[in-house]
């Protein structure tokens, strides 16, 4: 079986297993849940945006299998890679990879590409693996990285997505998870402004809104592609609402207001 390592453990969140739950534990508190068919959860350090990605997750009712959509930050692999079998080593467990729906939507999209290159060295799906695995122990993942697509090419992914969701009746066992940090290295009121535009967006379950404002204001919402995709596909899955959870900057950690990153955590239902 393909084992796709942990690469960031110890580094964006800790090896230590004991420490991690310990963290996660912190990150989720108990909360009431809501049956949720999509989220936009970060993927920076956990020290910086753990609070806001356990804000998220300890909202949601635990499903059977989360399709994680993350941006490319290595440029490995093609535009739309799918990691179709095998798992996700992380230091509590290994996570499988639902072979069933993987492989639906790789034959419901002529360009999605069965690849793994793409997924061995990039951090924005690691990262929520722990959130997962803690709020469910046997979930199962569809892993999908992606690099710029057009709008239409959302769209099309979205399509393809929930068609395979529909007709394999995997909608109630189904999250959509969009990893997705907000504007970079900007001084914290002014990427709490321009940030508040792609939120709005977001809040008002706008994917073509979100894709233009992000590119006519050159927001740097480094998974503003996979969360365009979420929106479109939790759309299509029959979703009428999003609720924004929590929006912090790094700031809030590291004290230096000068150049933060931004943090947004949503749900979809």
């Amino acid at each position: 079986m393909i084992k796709r390592k942990a690469v960031v453990a110890g580094y964006f969140y800790p090896s230590n297993s004991k420490k991690l739950l310990q963290e996660l534990e912190e990150y989720m508190p108990v909360t009431s849940k809501i049956e949720a068919l999509g989220a936009i959860s970060p993927h920076a350090g956990y020290v910086y945006s753990g609070s806001v990605a356990g804000a998220v997750y300890s909202k949601l009712k635990p499903k059977d299998i989360f399709i994680i959509l993350g941006p490319n930050h290595t440029g490995y692999g093609s535009s739309i890679s799918l990691m179709t079998e095998g798992e996700w080593e992380i230091p509590l467990a290994n996570i499988k990879i639902n072979n069933e729906l993987a492989k639906k939507i790789i034959e419901k999209h002529a360009f999605v590409s069965d690849d793994i290159k793409a997924h061995l060295y990039e951090h924005s799906l690691e990262v929520q693996l722990p959130f997962i695995y803690k709020l469910n122990p046997d979930a199962q993942i569809v892993p999908i990285t992606l690099k710029t697509l057009s709008l239409k090419e959302c769209l099309n992914l979205a399509q393809a997505i929930a068609i395979s969701v529909d007709e394999l009746n995997y909608k109630n066992k189904v999250i959509i998870v969009a990893s997705t940090d907000m504007s970079h290295y900007l001084p914290d009121d002014m990427a709490r402004k321009i940030d508040s535009l792609a939120a709005e967006k977001i809040k008002n379950f706008d994917p073509e809104g979100l894709y233009n404002t992000v590119l006519e204001y050159g927001i740097s919402m480094c998974g503003f592609i996979p969360t365009t995709v979420m929106l479109y596909t939790t759309k299509l899955l029959g979703a009428k609402e999003v609720q924004i959870i929590k929006y912090a900057t790094s700031a809030e950690v590291s004290r230096d207001y000068d150049k933060v990153v931004g943090y947004l955590g949503a749900v979809v239902l």
